[in-house]
């Protein structure tokens, strides 16, 4: 049996933990969003957490790429890893930080083997919602002509958007809000998509292995057909062999009817006095 790399046994260890820092960072972003009157304490807490989470996974990306047997191969295969890495040290761009994890995040559960495809499908829509919700209200909470002010307000919106409906009630205002949006409707039709197909490839798949299973039985129902016309002919031949001896049986074997032998049926032999002429006389 193959034995597991380094970089795969390195991964399989530190996917938990990494999830685990994942959550820790979706509620250091969350909570000066959500509390914005909260202490100067709890927002710079919230911050060094953020780049802690960063941290971590750009030394996990450092050790894979040590790990790994063919270094160039793995930068030109996981490239979306290395710019979720560097792309969070512009300062002026923050949301990248979110962006870079959600990103992380995603690539380590596509090669965790038993997470499904639906629970994926589920916690990306989850995760975007939620995401993109704290996004837009961060850039958007104190635009002059902005109208999503609340949670509630940019968690309708954040729905609205995905499903590509767009009531217009809500809708962003200023530049990074309305890229936002743009990211929100790409992945909300992405994901629908993504559905789509499964489901469809689910049903050619079932309809495939009905068709397969069906000519595997007429395959069967066949081979028994030929195999009882073979045994029908040998029997009619059998049959043709035993009448031919029996018409053939009496001819020469001198037997009388009945099947009794001819002497049987012709009567007892004669005495020797017959044979002779004498005749016992008469009392």
């Amino acid at each position: 049996m193959k034995q597991p790399s380094r970089q795969a046994r390195w991964e399989r260890r530190t996917q938990v933990p990494l999830l685990v820092l994942a959550v820790a960072f979706a509620v250091a972003y969350a909570v000066p969003i959500v509390a914005p009157d909260a202490g100067e304490g709890v927002h710079r807490a919230c911050t060094h957490a953020e780049w802690a989470v960063w941290a971590a996974f750009a030394v996990d990306y450092l050790v894979r790429l040590g790990l790994a047997a063919d270094r160039r191969v793995f930068v030109r295969t996981h490239w979306l890893d290395l710019a979720a890495v560097v792309l969070p040290l512009v300062q002026p761009l923050r949301l990248l930080r979110l962006v870079a994890t959600l990103m992380l995040v995603g690539r380590r559960a596509r090669m965790a083997p038993q997470v499904r495809l639906t629970t994926y499908v589920a916690g990306a829509v989850v995760g975007l919602l939620m995401f993109g919700s704290l996004a837009v209200l961060s850039v958007e909470r104190d635009a002059p002509r902005g109208n999503i002010k609340n949670l509630g307000d940019a968690v309708w919106w954040s729905f609205t958007t995905m499903t590509t409906v767009g009531y217009g009630d809500h809708s962003p205002t200023t530049g990074l809000g309305r890229l936002i949006a743009v990211g929100l409707m790409l992945s909300g039709i992405a994901l629908l998509g993504v559905v789509t197909a499964n489901i469809a490839a689910w049903f050619i798949a079932r309809f495939e292995r009905d068709d397969q299973v069906e000519r595997m039985q007429l395959a069967v129902l066949r081979e028994l057909q030929d195999e009882v016309r073979a045994l029908r002919g040998e029997v009619a031949r059998l049959r043709g062999d035993g009448d031919g001896d029996g018409d053939g049986g009496g001819a020469g074997d001198g037997s009388g009817p009945g099947g009794m032998p001819a002497q049987a049926a012709a009567g007892p032999p004669p005495s020797c006095a017959d044979q002779a002429g004498v005749t016992s006389p008469t009392p």
